[in-house]
């Protein structure tokens, strides 16, 4: 019997590295956690899936890889993709900067081949495609709502080049979009080991949602196989990105753990995983608090990276004995610190000024605290229904006293109904400054089928993009661009530091007609149509005709009404026609008012009755 179960392993195993050979791909599972300086816990999951032959045939079988998404990639000729589904704000100023940037609501950009034929076609394709998949609203993304912009989203993968085609990108947000369970299932869906088995088992619905900000990703680039990049390989990044609020989950405590925060424990790692790693950041363990972990790490790492150290803990579950269900929790100890904030080299904000219904404007406002200056790339995307006036753009620095020039502008002038406006602007911010960039737009009246079900509610401008290099690290936990997984981030000290931000989204109050009003007016004319039409229908089209009593139809009652009548006289009749007349008979007695005009009603029995009579 021993025998036999060994034998059964080796086979296993045998398979099992056939398979690897033979498909070339691999899987990774890690998770960060990190308590930001506010009191919140981030919590950042990435799947990482390297497929080796994920381009060389479009049929090509699937092993890790999943096989639903790679046909969406051959078939629409997608080099590279990026998707997000966003639910809240990520708070740059309080938060630092997360590993992976993404606006509220829906945002999709890709770079398709060289070569590719109708690019606008197979990006409409493409997002219908990505619409079934996620179960997203992405199927309202189409070239009326899309751009593709001149110096942002640069490509990220094997082939990054600035001097690339631009004409192949193309870029859409959707930031009405809602995030939801119907977004996460689909997203679990893709994942080897689905969310039955490693890291994937603790993104239980109810306890993502009710995060303060939950984002997930799907990003899709080739990657160079080896240094010098010879030979490259199809990445699948799929990440989900998630703040907590302690004193939501847990009143006056700034404890954690796995069942706090996802409400379920570890059951084990992903068996089709190469690595699953949990990184626990500790760098601010015993400055603003102190804390403990249990159980103990597997090993401690310290991170030095462009002058700033970080110290993660690090669990490696494949190493880890788990029995029944693993969590981590942090424990603290002594009174609560309030730390100074220190808020990261580069963050901005955005809102609309004005007031009315007839003009307003937007502002941007972009922080550098630091002591040099910073190039930076702002790209604005505003709808069709807000023109804006590029004579009125304005670029100023502290408080309007400096009036700066952007080193390059790109704009595109939109369309009604067919084409959004395009802004793009390089500008150098002076050190230690605030800058703002101020633009006029109007409120254009649409027609009355193109306002959605609560028109009142408004409608939503997406968010600005601002891309720059940091100059240093601090507050940076992003992935070099020659990295896949996350332990890649570790002593990865570059020359510069890429970044991407995100603003807040717009919601713009256009000028909205009473639509209660037609509901009244239909209300009313249907009320005097239906008392006017009915009696003027009868008059004009029916004819009066008098009707012979005989022939009249009559109900039970007039039928016993009717021989009452005819009983009573007849008992008249017989009186007057009695042979022995008296004096007094001779006097001839009227008849009473009742019995008359009960005789007179019914002349016609009275004649048949003296006709009996006579012939008698």
């Amino acid at each position: 019997m021993i025998v036999w179960v060994l034998f059964c392993l080796f086979l296993s195993c045998v398979s099992g590295l056939g398979q690897s050979q033979l498909y070339g791909d691999e899987f990774h599972e890690e998770l960060l956690l990190k308590q930001l300086p506010s009191g919140h816990v981030y919590s950042y999951f990435q799947f990482t899936t390297l497929w080796e032959n994920g381009g060389d045939e479009p049929n090509h079988h699937c092993h890790l890889f999943p096989q639903s998404l790679s046909e969406v990639l051959h078939l629409y000729d997608v080099d590279e993709m990026h998707l997000s589904l966003t639910g809240g704000l990520w708070r740059h100023e309080n938060w630092g900067y997360p590993v992976v940037s993404a606006p509220p609501g829906a945002e999709l950009w890709a770079w398709f081949k060289e070569g590719t034929e109708d690019v606008d076609k197979k990006w409409t394709l493409l997002s219908n495609a990505l619409s079934g998949l996620f179960c997203a609203s992405l199927n309202f993304i189409n070239p009326q709502q899309s751009l593709n912009p001149k110096y942002s989203f640069t490509p990220l993968g094997a082939y990054a080049s600035a001097s690339q085609n631009r004409s192949l990108l193309r870029y859409s947000t959707l930031p009405r979009e809602i995030v939801c369970t119907e977004n996460l299932t689909p997203f679990k869906k893709l994942l080897p080991c689905d969310s039955k088995k490693g890291l994937s088992s603790l993104l239980n619905a109810g306890n993502i949602h009710n995060a303060n900000y939950h984002s997930l990703g799907i990003h899709v680039r080739p990657q160079c196989k080896d240094v010098h990049c010879l030979q490259t390989v199809l990445e699948l990044k799929q990440t989900v990105s998630l703040v907590y609020d302690l004193i939501i989950l847990g009143p006056e405590s700034r404890d954690w753990s796995f069942r706090k925060l996802f409400g379920v424990g570890l059951a084990g790692s992903c068996p089709l995983a190469t690595t699953s790693k949990i990184y626990v950041d500790t760098s601010s363990n015993g400055t603003s608090s102190v804390y403990t972990l249990t159980p103990d790490p597997t090993e401690f790492i310290s991170s030095t990276r462009g002058g700033y150290n970080t110290l993660f803990a690090v669990y490696d579950i494949k190493k880890t004995n788990i029995i029944t269900m693993f969590s981590i929790s942090s424990t603290h100890k002594g009174p609560r610190v309030q730390s100074l904030n220190s808020p990261p080299v580069l963050h901005a904000t955005r809102y609309i000024v004005g007031y009315g219904q007839e003009h307003g404007g937007i502002v941007t406002k972009v922080h550098n605290n630091h002591w040099k200056d910073m190039d930076i790339i702002l790209f604005e995307n505003i709808p069709w229904f807000l023109p804006i006036y590029y004579h009125t753009l304005k670029v100023t620095a502290n408080g309007g006293k400096q009036v700066l020039t952007p080193y390059k502008k790109h704009y595109i002038p939109g369309r009604d109904r067919s084409r959004p406006y395009a802004l793009e602007l390089v500008v150098t911010l002076p050190p230690r400054s605030v800058t703002e960039i101020y633009v006029e737009f109007d409120y254009s009246f649409l027609k009355w089928q193109e306002y959605p079900p609560d028109a009142n509610h408004g409608f939503y401008v997406g968010a600005a993009v601002i891309t720059s290099i940091l100059p240093h690290t601090k507050n940076y936990t992003g992935i070099p661009i020659d990295g896949s997984t996350f332990s890649s981030s570790i002593n990865a000290s570059r020359d510069s530091y890429p970044v991407t931000l995100h603003t807040e989204i717009l919601l713009v109050t256009l000028p909205t007609p009473d639509f209660s009003m037609p509901y009244n007016v239909i209300c009313l004319a249907c009320t005097v149509v239906a008392l006017a039409f009915g009696p003027l229908h009868n008059h004009t089209t029916k004819r009066l005709q008098m009707l012979d009593p005989s022939e009249e139809t009559k109900g039970l009652l007039t039928t016993l009404r009717m021989r009452l009548k005819s009983f009573l006289c007849k008992s008249s009749e017989k009186k007057e026609e009695t042979p022995v007349e008296t004096k007094s008979s001779k006097s001839k007695t009227k008849e009473s008012p009742q019995e008359e005009k009960l005789c007179e009603s019914k002349p016609i029995i009275r004649k048949k009755v003296k006709a009996s009579k006579s012939s008698s």
